[in-house]
């Protein structure tokens, strides 16, 4: 029985696969654009899942990271007029050190201590990125010129729908093997008792520093693209209501649980839009709902089964 489940499993996620693929052919510029933003917030909740979900340390300053990506992707291409898929290294490289740089301070604090510093971190860099001249201050950057891949510049819905498309699988491939790898092991110990941990010699400073460098990364390199992709950037789209709504994709979705993770980034997104009808109300409608699974689902769509 176990293993029919097991296949029939594998089956929907390959006919899931098959639809999202094939999508492009049926759909208009809108639900491409509505599905592209889907996949963004896929690969940045994966991203933050790895942070909260895997290692449970709380961070409200995660878009930080991804600003972090988009100026850099933005100001390597404008200013010094490098190639974009150049400057995608360099995006995960600030990146990584922005993790070290709010990792380093925060390996000896919890909870409120903790959230009070990611969210410090994170309007920090946002009040940077608006009074510094080489980020365009509060107007931001504009102008930012698409890519090309093998010639065939990236200037549709359908181009972008594909690129975070890949990068949303790949961030899903590199989340399953983490999760089930050695690394991946010492988070979930020190997410259920850091002291117990260390007495099973685990490295504390290394484990909780490797989630936010590896957290950091996977949103630096969905900055980039989304950089590209808007061909402007401005320090309001970095706000801490970003950072929250990040978080509220994996908390809905259930922490450390990958699918649970994807469909938390699903709400986040469809839910406004199926709701537009109604106007101005679709917050409150979006909110109420967001309430109801709170209430009736606290660990999550999808809870791990360790959380």
């Amino acid at each position: 029985m176990l293993e029919k489940n097991k296949i029939k499993l594998n089956n929907i996620y390959a006919l899931l696969v098959v639809v999202v693929l094939a999508m492009p052919l049926v759909a208009n510029n809108y639900v491409l654009n509505t599905f592209s933003d889907v996949w963004f917030y896929v690969i940045v909740c994966l991203g933050l899942n790895i942070v909260v979900g895997y290692a449970g340390l709380l961070d409200l300053g995660y878009a930080a990271f991804f600003a972090v990506g988009a100026y850099t992707t933005a100001i390597l291409t404008t200013t010094f007029g490098m190639n974009f898929w150049m400057t995608i290294p360099f995006a995960m490289l600030f990146a990584a050190i922005s993790g070290v740089i709010i990792g380093g301070p925060t390996l000896r604090l919890r909870s409120d201590y903790l959230a009070i510093v990611t969210l410090g971190f994170g309007e920090i860099v946002r009040l940077t990125a608006r009074n510094l001249e080489i980020t365009g201050g509060a107007s931001g950057i504009y102008g930012i010129e698409r890519p090309f891949f093998f010639g065939i510049e990236m200037n549709g819905s359908i181009h972008f729908y594909y690129a975070f498309l890949m990068l949303a699988f790949l961030a899903i491939f590199v989340s399953f093997r983490l999760q089930y790898s050695r690394l991946g092991r010492a988070w979930q110990y020190v997410r259920e008792d850091e002291d117990a941990a260390e007495a099973m010699g685990i490295n504390r400073v290394r484990v909780k520093l490797s989630a936010y460098v590896i957290g950091a990364v996977l949103g630096g390199v969905a900055g980039s693209f989304f950089a590209v992709k808007m061909t402007a950037i401005s320090p309001e789209t970095f706000m801490f209501t970003q950072s929250i709504l990040i978080l509220l994709g994996v908390v809905i979705g259930g922490m450390g649980k990958i699918p649970g993770v994807v469909c938390g980034a699903f709400i986040l997104v469809l839910f406004p839009e199926i709701f537009r009808f109604v106007g101005d109300m679709r917050l409150l409608a979006f909110a109420v709902i967001m309430l109801i699974i709170m209430l009736k689902r606290p660990q999550g769509l999808w809870p791990s089964r360790l959380g």
